[in-house]
Parts: C-alpha cells; sequence; structure tokens
C-alpha cells in the first residue's frame, strides 16, 4: 500500500493505521515522489490525496494509469475537496474511488478492503 499526502500529519496517521490493520505501507509527500515510488514497487491500492506540491493528485492518478507497470493498480483518493466536480475529476483522471476529509482511519480500511475484494490479478 502507498500513501500519498503532502501533510505528514495524515500520513503517519493513516500508515500506522494501516499497520496496525496487517497493511505494509510505504509513504511519499507529494505526487512527483509517489509516481516514482509507485513506478519501482509493487503496490495494491494507492491512496492519493489531490492537493500536493510539484504534482497535484490528479496529474499523479493520470501518470500512474498511462503507465503500463502501475495502471492496474487501484487508487483511492483521499481529499478535502468535497464537491461533485473534484469526484469527477479525480475519475475522469482514473481514480477507483473517492473519500473525503476528514475520514476515519476504519472507513479508509473498509473502502481498501473492497477494493482488493473486487480487483482482478493481473494476467
Amino acid at each position: 500500500m502507498l500513501v500519498i499526502d503532502d501533510a505528514e500529519d495524515n500520513r503517519s496517521i493513516y500508515a500506522f493505521f494501516l499497520q496496525h490493520e496487517g497493511f505494509e505501507v510505504a509513504v511519499a509527500a507529494d505526487g512527483e515522489a509517489g509516481v516514482d515510488q509507485a513506478q519501482q514497487g509493487e503496490f495494491d491500492v494507492i491512496v492519493m490525496d489531490l492537493t500536493m506540491p510539484k504534482m497535484d493528485g490528479w496529474e499523479a492518478t493520470r501518470r500512474l494509469k498511462s503507465d503500463v507497470r502501475t495502471r492496474t493498480i487501484p487508487i483511492i483518493v483521499l481529499t478535502g475537496y468535497p464537491s461533485t466536480a473534484g469526484e469527477r475529476e479525480a475519475r475522469a483522471a482514473g481514480s477507483d474511488r473517492y473519500l473525503t476529509k476528514p475520514c476515519l482511519p476504519e472507513t479508509l480500511v473498509e473502502e481498501i478492503r473492497r477494493v482488493l475484494a473486487c480487483r482482478t490479478p493481473p494476467s
């Protein structure tokens, strides 16, 4: 699992909770670092913030979904943008799910488990 968020508190809280739930978690502090890390590793799910320095979450999602190495990784957007327009843009960029902050860690875990249950293994 890769958590990409520029807010250190968010990265720490979600990483701690996800690790407590049994997930292996890596973190990145911006979209550019997140894309690089995703392209070099093997992740089952990416949790993506939208507003970040260097590269925002919309562009990071587009790049990950257009790259053969990362396009099958489900991306769950976790953002402070509660708008329908933000969700439409995130979906258009390629995100698989859209959650808004504040988001209880338990809610994120439930969504991750749903995504993993629906994921078909690559052929």
